[in-house]
């Protein structure tokens, strides 16, 4: 299990982020849900350890805090976040992009055994190994995205809009997809603008406003509240 407890970041005196607290099992997908500008991003590179946390609040692995840790150690621990920019290297290959994510001694043996599941996840980057990322469309590169976290053989991936520019159908694929992934025994943290597809396809869901969380509930019960309709799907 991952698990923030109290979690704050401040951008010199702007609160970001305070005391947030969340949780996610492996084999699960949980949404947060927030306007833009509401922490969301902010949240995840908080947990991945990309932004500094203030003082007094604890992120937690299986039980082992984290929360100090550097980026490249906790991925070791099994959490690996794909960025909302996507992060990936525009002038390598597909291939070489998958392998650089198998980089972490955690991935190294399972090296063949990741790649083959992250090609059976995107069969499209099976096509095209040796293709240069910087020619590929968004649905595309966002799939090399979230290949390349995969190689890293995480317990929870972390992900960032993934949608975020897509079309519908690619929409669709994509979340299809993240489903596979949860079967596969892989928590996924998500944060989305999509809010209708993402609560589809998750278990339990946070509502982040102005860096607080303001509720949360099961995905099929978010759905149905009335509040949550009239400020995140648009009914």
């Amino acid at each position: 299990m991952l698990e923030s407890r109290n979690v704050s970041v401040f951008y010199g005196r702007h609160r970001a982020l305070e005391n947030v607290s969340a949780s996610i099992s492996k084999g699960e997908i949980v949404v947060m849900l927030g306007a833009n500008g509401a922490g969301k991003s902010t949240f995840l590179r908080a947990i991945a350890g990309q932004t500094q946390k203030a003082d007094g609040g604890t992120v937690l692995m299986d039980g082992n805090d984290i929360t100090r840790r550097p980026p490249h150690e906790i991925v070791e621990t099994g959490v690996a976040l794909v960025p909302e920019d996507r992060g990936i290297f525009a002038d390598l290959t597909v291939q070489e992009n998958l392998f650089l994510g198998a980089h972490p001694a955690r991935a190294r043996a399972l090296e063949a055994q990741n790649m083959q599941r992250v090609l059976e996840l995107f069969p499209r980057l099976k096509e095209r190994p040796k293709q240069l990322v910087r020619t590929m469309s968004g649905g595309e590169r966002q799939m090399v995205a979230i290949g390349r976290a995969m190689m890293s053989a995480p317990s929870i991936l972390l992900l960032d809009e993934p949608s975020l520019g897509l079309a519908p159908v690619l929409c669709t694929e994509l979340f299809r997809t993240l489903r596979r992934i949860k079967e596969s025994g892989v928590g996924i943290f998500l944060v989305e603008q999509n809010a209708k597809q993402s609560l589809a396809i998750a278990d339990r869901g946070y509502l982040l406003d102005n860096g607080h969380i303001v509720g949360a509930d099961s995905a099929a019960a978010l759905a149905k509240d009335e509040k949550v309709k009239a400020a995140y799907l648009g009914e």
